[in-house]
């Protein structure tokens, strides 16, 4: 059963609702129109669509699948999610060609012992920041890069507060998976000045209020990141 976070906001899949492998994944519905924020590993797909429809209702259509990473925890159920609903596949151009040549290695699949099946994106976002109508809303996706070289985090506004899904902002980083020290710091600061109103974690959860989003983040910046639950 979906957690209802807020109007219109739901987590749909993750431990506790789907298979333990997946990742959080999000539903935001703007009017009739809806986006899902990664697909999970694909594991536990009839689920994943049951919490969906309870989220969608009888008219609600899912417009978009927006991934804010290639690996596998995140990703191996995108494909059936765009089977199932016709979505567009959203990913940024640095990631989408570990996911298109289907890199066992890069996507983190070999560590769930699982192989990855390529799969086209439709969108391929470029550059530094790009913004996506959905229904009566907008989503802005930020590149992000460091947990992977193609890491974005998404926004939007609901009822006035700024909500961020910040997918695997704990990291971790390794070489295999093209991980970037630097540049992952750089983009943790980046993300501590959107000043957001609610965090929607891959791995740690809703986040809220403001204050506690800061001290997360805060807290990925120094210490190191957290160990591997890629």
């Amino acid at each position: 059963m979906p957690i209802k976070i807020k109007d219109n906001l739901w987590q749909v899949g993750g431990r506790g609702l789907t298979d333990p492998s997946d990742a959080a994944v999000y539903l935001v519905l703007f009017d009739d129109k809806a986006a899902l924020i990664d697909a999970g590993s694909g594991r536990d797909h009839s689920q994943l669509t049951k919490n969906i429809a309870g989220c969608l209702g009888s008219n609600g259509q899912l417009e978009y699948l927006l991934l804010t990473h290639c690996h596998f925890d995140h990703t191996g159920g995108a494909e059936a999610v765009r089977d199932e609903y016709g979505c567009k596949i959203v990913a940024h151009e640095l990631d989408a060609v570990y996911m298109e040549s289907g890199d066992n290695r890069v996507t983190g699949a070999a560590r769930h012992k699982a192989h990855f099946k390529p799969f086209s994106i439709d969108i391929k976002l470029q550059g530094e920041e790009s913004t996506l109508s959905i229904g009566n809303g907008t989503v802005t996706a930020i590149h992000c890069p460091g947990h992977s070289p193609g890491s974005v985090v998404y926004t939007t506004y609901l009822d006035g507060q700024l909500i961020l899904f910040g997918q695997d902002l704990a990291g971790p980083l390794h070489s295999e998976l093209l991980s970037d020290e630097e540049k992952y710091l750089a983009s943790l600061e980046r993300v501590a000045n959107l000043n957001a109103d609610l965090l929607l974690e891959g791995h740690f959860g809703i986040i809220e209020p403001r204050r506690e989003v800061d001290e997360f983040i805060q807290n990925c910046i120094t210490p190191a990141p957290q160990p591997c639950r890629c």
